[in-house]
């Protein structure tokens, strides 16, 4: 493994806890690309083996925002976590930079299991994975490959497949729509092949006008001012144009319907984004929702009244931890 320049000192966007112990890990994926992650341990545990969660997303975010958040949160609850960076993304590997992939994103997940079942503080047939935004698909994508993952949470969860083929809301569910999109993103591949470097570009603006979705003022607020760090892709870095390329025609939940073991699925009442965690569950159990929590057989939606998509980032007013802990323990008897 290439040798990573880590960031020691302690630069998350919410405060260090002193019921956990945290260090820095690294680990490869299936292609080879080190990973970088945030391990953290309860402090009163010398002995018995621990339940273990790995946790990355929102999308384009970084560990050192949600993902640590609800990791060191789940520690200070018992469980060994680990929150990392996604592969080209953070202090994680993988050139060129800022691009994202249905297959190696999920495999990423994949590979903190493998990381986790092979840890010998961990009890390794009580592991689960737990996704918030669009790493929410992302984590039900390998739950569905991977049945060494006993349980797993979705939190605000985005399908970015369906987001990216039928764009928001499905309002752009036309053979003709994809097919626009598709001659856009061939033409950008020509030209930055003939460049000879990806195309970038910027993340959120640093203002947005008095006319835009409710949501993508939430998004600004989050990222830009009480979630910002450096080191997000949504906050102050580049995406690749074509760094989402592939999710056009790889849908993440194909195979949700065939998942065994416990998923739960939390989303907020008044989210724009409700609508993928309700196609999820109705792809896992053929139920619709209609807007209100259900749950059937082993798989479960919760719906968080009045909480708007980035609640579910950091408010710890309304993330409910009492619940996805509870999730976890009955999950792995």
């Amino acid at each position: 493994m290439k040798e990573l320049d880590l960031v020691q000192i302690w630069d998350k966007t919410f405060p260090k806890s002193d019921k956990v112990k945290h260090s820095k890990i690294t680990f490869l994926n299936r292609y080879g690309i080190a990973l970088v992650a945030d391990l953290y341990e309860p402090k009163d545990n010398e002995e018995k083996k621990l339940p273990a969660i790995a946790v990355s997303g929102p999308f384009g975010a970084v560990k050192e925002q949600c993902s640590g958040l609800y990791a060191q949160t789940l520690a200070e609850r018992g469980f060994i976590t680990i929150a990392f960076d996604p592969s080209y993304t953070g202090e994680s590997s993988g050139e060129p930079r800022y691009i994202a992939s249905p297959d190696i994103n999920t495999e990423d997940f994949i590979a903190a299991v493998d990381f986790l079942v092979t840890n010998p503080k961990v009890d390794s047939e009580k592991v689960g994975i737990l996704g918030i935004c669009g790493w929410g698909g992302m984590a039900i994508n390998a739950t569905a490959l991977d049945p060494r993952i006993k349980a797993t949470v979705a939190s605000t969860m985005y399908d970015i497949s369906r987001c990216e083929a039928n764009g928001y809301f499905d309002a752009e569910n036309t053979a003709e729509h994809r097919k626009q999109k598709r001659l856009q993103m061939a033409d950008l591949r020509t030209k930055d092949f003939l460049a000879g470097h990806n195309t970038v570009g910027a993340g959120l603006p640093d203002s947005v006008p008095e006319d835009a979705p409710q949501f993508f003022k939430d998004y600004m607020e989050y990222y830009k001012h009480r979630g910002f760090h450096k080191r997000s892709l949504n906050g102050s870095a580049l995406w690749s144009f074509t760094g989402k390329h592939s999710f056009l025609n790889q849908p993440l939940l194909c195979y949700a319907n065939e998942i065994e073991t416990p998923v739960l699925l939390i989303h907020g009442e008044k989210a724009h984004s409700l609508y993928f965690s309700e196609g999820a569950f109705e792809k896992m159990t053929g139920k619709k929702s209609n807007g209100k929590s259900m749950k059937e057989g082993n798989k479960e939606l919760m719906i968080i009244p009045n909480a708007v998509h980035c609640d579910l980032y950091d408010n710890l007013q309304v993330i409910p931890f009492d619940k996805i802990e509870q999730f976890y323990r009955e999950s792995f008897r």
